[in-house]
């Protein structure tokens, strides 16, 4: 399933935190983003803030003029896409099979005392069970001319980045709101706030590769197989990473007890295990995650 957004479909879903995180602002900033345009409720918004941060409240506030302004202007032209398969699945002990394709998984090494150790495989029906289950893949990216058309200004080609950067995440989020309610149809009746989409209160996961529950970049290949991401003008580099650098891939599930962790550091028998279930050599392997590897 292929989706092409214009960006008004998608620019409601943007998570201004993170976007004002990039630049060096406190998330209250962000709050700027759900006021009226208006000048009194702007003026209102301002007051606010203790005098002395009204500055960098009124530099949040063009900021984020300035990004709705490049947002505007590229409605017209630019798209946000994306790709979705939902696929029967089962695990098998850190591995998920989603219709013949094994997907190698690694699972925490430290944890809380009294906590267990979580692999992404555990939010997945085992195989054992005899009853299949479902897991989805996707993937989303902006088009590669959002940046360029401001490649004369530095300032300018930073904020389009910024800007395309919380765009593919958006389309993950729109993305991940349909599959839920009408594609796989498990919440079917939910009806949440953009800040409630925010802050995770639907039920399931999309840890996307490269974040601390999917750390290894080199899933991205076998992602690729299951989803062709070149339909969508994704391509990889030869350590799995996208391009354009706007994009997002990763998982979605949809347990109801399944959260978010950190893997965390990795130790040598677990190196040793990932790279023999991925069929990789162990120094392929350090090379994809060598920024995760116990010292």
């Amino acid at each position: 399933m292929i989706r092409h957004y214009r960006i008004h479909e998608v620019s409601a879903y943007i998570n201004w935190i993170y976007f004002y995180h990039a630049w060096g602002f406190s998330p209250r900033y962000a709050g700027i983003s759900e006021i009226h345009g208006c000048d009194a409720c702007r003026a209102m918004w301002l007051a606010r803030f203790p005098e002395q941060e009204r500055g960098k409240a009124a530099e949040a506030m063009q900021l984020f003029k300035e990004a709705n302004r490049i947002l505007n202007k590229m409605d017209e032209t630019i798209q946000v896409h994306a790709i979705f398969r939902l696929m029967e699945a089962n695990s098998e002990g850190n591995d998920i099979w989603m219709e013949g394709t094994r997907l190698p998984l690694l699972r925490q090494q430290t944890t809380e005392v009294g906590k267990p150790y979580l692999c992404l495989s555990d939010f997945v029906r085992p195989l054992s069970s005899g009853i299949t289950d479902k897991a989805g893949v996707f993937a989303t990216s902006v088009d590669h001319d959002f940046t360029p058309l401001h490649s004369d200004d530095a300032y300018q080609r930073l904020l389009a980045q910024t800007l395309s950067d919380r765009l593919a995440e958006a389309a993950a989020e729109k993305l991940h709101e349909e599959v839920r309610k009408t594609i796989w149809g498990y919440a079917p009746h939910e009806s949440l706030s953009i800040n409630e989409l925010h802050q995770e209160s639907f039920q399931g996961i999309r840890p996307a590769v490269g974040y601390p529950s999917l750390p290894d970049l080199s899933i991205n290949f076998i992602l690729d197989q299951l989803l062709d991401m070149k339909s969508i003008g994704i391509h990889l580099t030869e350590n799995g990473m996208m391009q354009p650098h706007a994009s997002v891939s990763g998982l979605m599930l949809a347990h109801p007890a399944s959260h978010y962790f950190s893997v965390g550091k990795i130790d040598q028998a677990q190196l040793e295990n990932y790279a023999n279930r991925r069929g990789l050599s162990i120094d392929q392997i350090k090379k994809y995650l060598a920024s995760h590897l116990s010292s």
